[in-house]
């Protein structure tokens, strides 16, 4: 049996140029108006609608991103829905990773049961999870050595930075966290200082990545804080979303190229950029995978012209 190394499988599309991750969130309300002949068949929708923007785009990316949220949301149905995507993309794009959006996390027990769905069942070869609960609980995902494990780390929403810029300082020989306003990441002997998402990138490059399955999660929205997150964590693969609808006033061009320069690592690699909605969406007639390649081979070059 053909084992699927996450890992593997990645480093072998950037070696084709591939940096694109197309993410899967099929939004039924903004598919195009010939699929919704029937809106009580949604899960009818995602499946023609998703198969053929895998079709379109399987040559093009490195790894595709489906959205739980958005299966989930079809209703009981949801979870067959998503295993008929994974299990297509596996069948068109059988080179192509595919990393499941679900940013799954609690205790250990629980995440054993998360395990099975994703890795077992679902046969995802990587998935978010969130660090808040700490190594010891994300044990059952950490252990999974040719799965990728995405650490949520700096996120592209707006109010990401409540709690991942608080400014902290952990003393090893008093063994505790002080909060602190400011000042940039150092590590020494005697602890760590820095925003606590720095320190979430420092945790799993250095101590959680003992399997060498580890990557990160920073947002497109700040180049600066990626550009931070690439120096602590060298060469580990970053999940790199919220180019786009989520940054209105900058051009999709210049977007890239902020985050090319930021985020790529010293082979000038490392980089898994997600766009969904502007690429899955680009039209809402029948083109719609036609008009999602064409998007997605744009995005391609762009990304590649700015390496």
């Amino acid at each position: 049996m053909n084992i699927r190394n996450f890992r593997k499988m990645l480093e072998a599309q950037w070696a084709k140029g591939n940096f694109l991750c197309v993410g899967l969130d099929p939004d039924t309300e903004k598919m195009p108006d010939h699929l919704k002949k029937d809106v009580r068949l949604r899960d009818r929708m995602t499946r023609i609608f998703c198969r053929q923007i895998v079709e379109a785009t399987k040559d093009l990316v490195c790894a595709y991103k489906p959205n739980s949220a958005f299966f989930e949301g079809i209703g009981v149905n949801g979870e067959e829905v998503l295993s008929y995507v994974i299990n297509t993309i596996r069948e068109l794009a059988p080179d192509v990773p595919i990393i499941l959006d679900a940013k799954r996390g609690d205790i250990g027990s629980t995440n054993v049961g998360y395990v099975k769905s994703v890795f077992t069942w679902l046969k995802a070869d990587a998935i978010t999870v969130n660090p808040y609960l700490g190594a010891e609980a994300l044990e059952p995902f950490l252990e999974q050595t040719d799965k990728g494990i995405i650490v949520l780390c700096r996120t592209s929403n707006p109010g990401a930075g409540e709690f991942q810029d608080i400014g902290i300082t952990f003393d090893l020989e008093e063994g505790r966290f002080i909060r602190e306003k400011t000042g940039s990441y150092i590590m020494s002997s005697k602890g760590y200082h820095g925003k606590l998402y720095e320190h979430v990138a420092y945790q799993v490059s250095q101590r959680w990545n003992t399997n060498s399955n580890c990557g990160l999660v920073v947002g497109a929205t700040y180049p600066f804080q990626l550009k931070n997150i690439r120096k602590i964590v060298g060469d580990m693969p970053i999940l790199i979303p919220g180019i786009g609808f989520q940054q209105e006033g900058i051009s999709i061009k210049e977007q890239i190229k902020q985050v090319v320069t930021a985020g790529k690592d010293s082979q000038g690699q490392g980089m898994i950029i997600s766009l969904s909605r502007s690429i899955i969406f680009a039209s809402k007639g029948t083109d719609f995978a036609d008009a999602a390649r064409h998007k997605a081979l744009k995005i391609r070059d762009l990304i590649n012209e700015y390496r």
